[in-house]
């Protein structure tokens, strides 16, 4: 919870900062450009490193460099020397600590989880995480209101206290077998998800779901230039998405999901795509609070079901190479959505750009029911 409100926090300060630095769209979608790309470059490193090495140690030391960039970005404040091009760089170092942080937490969790309940596990860590997020962009937003410092200082201290807490967790140990570093061993990871359609299909409709109906890298615009509500505005509108993915995560932990869950899977992902079209036409910001809720709590059920297949699905040995390439997947629709939300926005403007968006996501919605019969079929969580 420290580590990811500390994150969303940062992110709030950043995207604010360079949107109030530029007054461009443009650099809004470098932002999430920059975030995305140590991703890529790194997803098969950061598998090999998360079946080899100890999780454990790895998230900490990425909670620490997490804390540094933090102080770097305080310092610029604090000495007026913090510009674009040092935004971008912070972004882009946060980025490849979460390349790291991400699939190295995920694949910890069964470690510590028994199989028998790792769905509802999923499910309460989706809640603890959807908390972090509205605490953060909230906490964000009013301290930014304050002044920056208040933001990056703020984010200092918990980082630091997410990687002292999770260098103080105790686990059993686990016996690894050391295979040589082959092509083959750095690809499985990708060759495992390709071999499973119904993984396969799943993480990809997230991807390309979410790629097209992010809208996240334009909240800026639509706090200053659409619904005027300034910086408090702005952390209310990241917070929405992430308490209605509370909600909803709590549900699910509750009622795990049992019978037609690749039809769920699609219905959860048309409201994601009408909700992102409500948002866009929206010039209310009660109504665009209620759209986004919406987004988050349509998503989370994505994101259950996809970890859930995952985690279930996939041997210990090789679930930091699976859960690296599944976070590059997530990247991909978040960071890089972002990029393609901003170029967008850039050309036609905010709002016709995340109409466009919802869009693309039901067109993507229907698609994938045709090429993926097996996941519309889909009856449960356990493949059948």
């Amino acid at each position: 919870m420290f580590s990811s409100s500390s994150f969303q926090m940062l992110s709030v300060a950043i995207g604010w900062q360079m949107y109030d630095l530029t007054h461009d769209a443009f650099s809004l979608g470098f932002v999430g450009l920059a975030q995305f790309v140590p991703m890529v470059l790194l997803t098969f490193v950061v598998g090999q490193v998360a079946d080899r090495f100890d999780r454990r140690r790895i998230v900490f030391i990425c909670q620490f460099i997490e804390a540094l960039i933090a102080v770097l970005l305080l310092l610029g404040n604090l000495n007026d020397w913090l510009g674009r091009e040092e935004i971008l760089v912070a972004a882009a170092i946060l980025g490849a600590c979460r390349a790291f942080e991400g699939p190295t937490s995920s694949a910890l969790l069964p470690q510590l989880v028994p199989k028998s309940i790792m769905q509802q596990a999923i499910a309460w860590s989706t809640s603890v995480g959807q908390t972090s997020q509205i605490i953060g962009p909230s906490l964000g937003g009013l301290l930014f209101a304050i002044g920056p410092t208040f933001v990056y200082s703020t984010a200092t201290i918990a980082l630091l206290g997410a990687g002292i807490l999770t260098f103080l967790i105790r686990m059993t140990p686990i016996e690894r077998k050391f295979e040589p570093v082959t092509m083959r061993s750095v690809f499985m990871g990708l060759t495992f998800i390709y071999r499973k359609p119904i993984i396969l299909g799943t993480i990809s409709l997230d991807l390309f779901a979410v790629l097209l109906g992010g809208a996240t890298a334009l909240l800026p615009i639509f706090a200053q230039d659409i619904l005027h509500t300034g910086p408090v505005g702005l952390g209310l509108m990241r917070t929405s998405p992430a308490i209605g993915a509370l909600l909803m995560s709590v549900v699910l932990a509750y009622f795990p999901l049992q019978k037609s869950v690749g039809l769920k899977l699609f219905g959860a992902l048309a409201v994601f795509g009408l909700a992102t079209m409500l948002f866009a036409i929206s010039t209310n910001l009660i109504v665009s609070l209620f759209a986004l809720f919406l987004v988050g709590a349509s998503d989370v059920v994505s994101v259950v079901i996809r970890s859930s297949l995952v985690q279930l699905q996939t041997p210990d040995e090789m679930r930091g190479r699976v859960n690296a390439v599944n976070s590059l997947f997530i990247g991909t629709s978040n960071q890089l959505g972002e990029f393609e939300s901003g170029i967008v926005a850039g050309f036609i403007g905010a709002a016709p750009a995340a109409l466009v968006g919802g869009i693309g996501t039901l067109a993507v919605a229907g698609l994938w029911m045709y090429l993926f019969p097996s996941l519309r079929r889909l009856r449960s969580l356990s493949g059948s």
